[in-house]
């Protein structure tokens, strides 16, 4: 038998209620999407939990090594003269942003869904690694002569 009633799921809804958090996001005001995050050789990793989300609905975005994820469960359609009796998974717009260094290669990050999980991952860059550099220039008599046709001679009065 399903409970209607929870006192501390009411009193937990309340306490988030008064600090101002929502189980349900919106486009303005999202709500925080749960992840782990690890690194996996020469990739982080990055799995979002965003069940009952369609694929459709997930946006991946990448803006000054800013990767933002958002996600919007919008609610099952209920039969008509069903009474519901339980409706305790959130819905709305769910996001996360992460900060990523500069040792990760944005142009390759790779991201897949499935069964309710986004996976992001996103490769190291190759390490710069030392490297020789050429130093142009000329000789002494060139540079005298380039810089006599720079002067401009002005006939004396």
């Amino acid at each position: 038998m399903l409970m209607r009633t929870d006192p501390f799921r009411e009193f937990d809804r309340r306490a988030r209620s008064a600090a101002g958090a929502s189980a349900r996001g919106t486009w303005s005001r999202p709500a925080p999407m749960p992840m782990d995050a690890y690194r996996a050789g020469d990739e982080y990793v990055m799995v979002f939990d965003v069940p009952g989300v369609p694929v459709e609905a997930i946006e991946l975005n990448v803006e000054r090594n800013v990767l933002t994820v958002k996600a919007e469960r919008r609610p099952t359609d209920v039969p008509e003269g069903v009474e519901l009796q339980a409706a305790e998974r959130p819905l709305g717009v769910f996001s996360r942003q992460l900060f990523l260094g500069d040792t990760l290669d944005l142009e390759r990050i790779e991201a897949g869904y499935e069964n309710g999980v986004l996976t992001v991952r996103v490769p190291v860059a190759a390490p710069a690694g030392p490297r020789r550099i050429s130093v142009n220039g000329s000789t002494s008599e060139a540079r005298q002569e380039q810089a006599d046709e720079a002067v401009v001679r002005v006939p004396s009065s």
